[in-house]
């Protein structure tokens, strides 16, 4: 038996999303161990989210137009 600590979030409809690569192809039982994490002021990233969703856009090309002179 081991143990691995993941922080996630439970959506608003509650349910609560699992993705344990180290886990594959196998049974196992879960104990849901419920902790409230303190809110962060700063954003982090889900693991894999730039890989999910990089080179997903499929609409027209985004452009960013001109930013002018910097304002002093």
């Amino acid at each position: 038996m081991s143990s691995i600590q993941v922080t996630t979030h439970v959506n608003g409809d509650g349910i609560l999303q699992l993705e344990i690569p180290e886990l594959r192809d196998r049974d196992v039982e879960v104990t849901i161990v419920e902790k409230p994490v303190a809110r962060s002021s700063k954003k982090e990233w889900s693991p894999g989210f730039f890989d999910r969703t990089s080179g997903c856009w499929q609409g027209e090309p985004l452009v960013r137009e001109p930013q002018g002179e910097p304002q002093d």
